[in-house]
Parts: C-alpha cells; sequence; structure tokens
C-alpha cells in the first residue's frame, strides 16, 4: 500500500522560503514521475510541479522561476524548494503520482503572510 507523507510547510512572509518533502513507502519510487499539488481555501487541487522517473521537471506558470522541484530516489522523497513566497502561495501541498494518483496523504500547511 502506497503512503506519502508531507513536511515541511509553515508559516512564512512574503518573499521567503520554504523547503517541503514527501517521503513515499511501498513503492518501487524511482520508476515513477512523481509531482507536488496545492489545494487553497474554497479552491479545487491544482498541479504545482513535477518531476520524471528521470529527472526531467516541468511547473505551472504560476510558480516558474520560483520553485524547483527534485527526487532523491535513494531516500524515496521528492522536494520543493520554494522562494519569493506569496500570498497566493497559500495552500496545503500535497505530493503525488503524476496521472494516475495514488491515495492522498495529509498534505502539509504552507501559509505566507506578513
Amino acid at each position: 500500500q502506497v503512503q506519502l507523507v508531507e513536511s515541511g510547510g509553515g508559516l512564512v512572509q512574503p518573499g521567503g522560503s520554504l523547503r517541503l518533502s514527501c517521503a513515499a513507502s511501498g513503492i518501487i519510487f524511482r520508476i515513477y514521475s512523481m509531482g507536488w499539488y496545492r489545494q487553497a481555501p474554497g479552491k479545487q487541487r491544482e498541479w504545482v510541479a513535477g518531476i520524471s522517473y528521470s529527472g526531467n521537471t516541468n511547473y505551472a506558470d504560476s510558480v516558474t522561476g520560483r520553485f524547483t522541484i527534485s527526487r532523491d530516489n535513494a531516500k524515496n522523497a521528492i522536494l520543493l524548494q520554494m522562494n519569493s513566497l506569496q500570498p497566493e502561495d497559500t495552500a496545503v501541498y500535497y505530493c503525488n503520482r503524476l496521472g494516475s494518483n495514488w491515495t492522498w496523504g495529509q498534505g502539509t500547511q504552507v501559509t505566507v503572510s506578513s
């Protein structure tokens, strides 16, 4: 059974940075393309960034140039470095497989506020 555990969220001022981590278990992690998603209050969950099994990355327009996704297959983990955070980045952030999602984890709350 796949288990996804996100961590690293918190409260940060506009312009600040956070680094999110996602630990996966129950899968052969290295063969899957993975992504970060987020859900803001009152909005649908949206895709933020993706990384293929081979390390190719892509980003939503809203975060391009500010966020960086990476993966550590030895640790069954993906990371999201978030810089220049803005209030509109406030959301619960989740990781999951790209395409056919697995059961969602609990997510990690990111709040950007002064």
